[in-house]
């Protein structure tokens, strides 16, 4: 009779999640502090820029200056840096592996540079589901509000981590089975040249309104391209939104002090965080994961970026939803389309509904998203 395997990692139990129920539908008190209290015009720049987005809505106070708004505003998805809860800071079973997996948006008002923003939570439902990944996984659902300095509601928020026993993973998961055995992808110039070319081409609708009555069903939006993937860019991320555990020094130590099934040591020896799953291929191959990849909530806010490009200055993005599928580890492209499925008025706004899909370089289902956008009427 074969021994089990001996474990790296902590396991899903029962008893934790008994213990996670009894949490359902309470307030979080105490939450983890955010990146950014306040929509700065450099946090919001460096949000933008952190997923390659160049807008001057966001990054230039002169351009912003002339639109309907009269400044900066925040872009949709910099409302990530505000909490870490939706960014994916999930509790109650210690040392197991979460990773973010999508979110349904809804927004009510734009953040105005300079605003602070706040916000409440809590846990809204626990699901357990059976995956390829890792086999028994717990998908953990939180809601967040947020408000801006007058108390306003200007946006609410469900985002799902999905728990995952890293051990079982690694050692009998099959998601990744045929991504393992192929060999490293080297690009040619080529190759390359296709994202390169849509980096190219691509448009930002700002100041010219895109007009309601001129959209049609059907319709399909620019394909947007990101990637090549690589540890640069997802650190690029990390700088504007400000990563859940990356912390130094005296900082790290608390951390890892106050949450000992967080510190998981590397090849030093050192108790190190789990995010570095996006930047030391080592360890994301331990997680099960294909390689070091990229953030949920940048992917989340790739989608929003295909959506604002398309929309103008006078368009405002009023729910969004993200579902990932796969990892994107480091050496994918991603490709992002989108169509207009419809057109509707709903409390005297015009609407458009939007489908999006993305597929990496293989032609692998990535993410898929849906926008409501509201646009101006002739």
């Amino acid at each position: 009779m074969n021994a089990e395997p001996t474990r790296r990692f902590a396991k899903i139990t029962d008893e934790a999640l008994d213990a996670l129920h009894l949490r359902k539908n309470v307030l979080i008190e105490n939450t983890a502090e955010p990146w950014c209290y306040e929509a700065t015009r450099d946090n919001i720049r460096h949000y933008a820029h952190g997923i390659g987005d160049d807008n001057p809505l966001w990054c230039d106070p002169g351009y912003a200056a002339k639109t309907n708004f009269g400044g900066i505003v925040a872009l949709p998805s910099f409302l990530f840096t505000t909490s870490r809860i939706i960014s994916g800071y999930v509790g109650g079973i210690p040392g197991v592996h979460a990773m973010w997996a999508g979110a349904d948006w809804i927004w009510h008002k734009p953040v105005l540079r300079n605003q602070a923003i706040t916000t409440e939570a809590w846990l809204k439902d626990l699901i357990e589901h059976d995956t390829k990944f890792a086999g028994r996984a717990i998908q953990q659902i939180y809601h967040v509000n947020f408000f801006n300095p007058d108390g306003d509601l200007v946006a609410e928020a469900d985002s799902w981590c999905f728990r995952t026993d890293r051990d079982q993973a690694r050692e009998q998961g099959t998601k990744y089975s045929e991504v393992r055995a192929r060999p490293a992808r080297v690009y040619t110039d080529e190759e390359l040249a296709r994202v390169y070319d849509l980096y190219a081409a691509e448009t930002i609708r700002g100041a010219t309104p895109r007009y309601w009555d001129d959209v049609t069903v059907g319709e399909a939006l620019p394909t947007m391209a990101k990637g090549p993937m690589t540890v640069t860019g997802f650190i690029a991320y990390a700088q504007g939104w400000g990563g859940l555990y990356i912390r130094a020094n005296k900082l790290a130590w608390r951390q890892v002090h106050n949450h000992p099934g967080l510190g998981i040591k590397n090849r030093f020896g050192i108790p190190d965080c789990p995010e570095r799953v996006h930047w030391e291929p080592e360890f994301a191959l331990m997680v099960g994961a294909p390689g070091a990849y990229d953030y949920g909530p940048e992917r989340c806010s790739w989608l929003t970026h295909h959506l604002t490009n398309w929309m103008g200055d006078d368009g405002f993005l009023r729910r969004a939803t993200c579902k990932i599928r796969r990892h994107n580890p480091e050496g994918d492209l991603l490709f992002i389309d989108g169509k207009v499925v419809r057109k509707f008025e709903e409390a005297g706004r015009k609407l458009v509904e939007i489908e999006q899909s993305a597929v990496n370089q293989d032609g692998e289902l990535s993410v898929l998203g849906t926008g409501i956008v509201e646009l101006p009427a002739r």
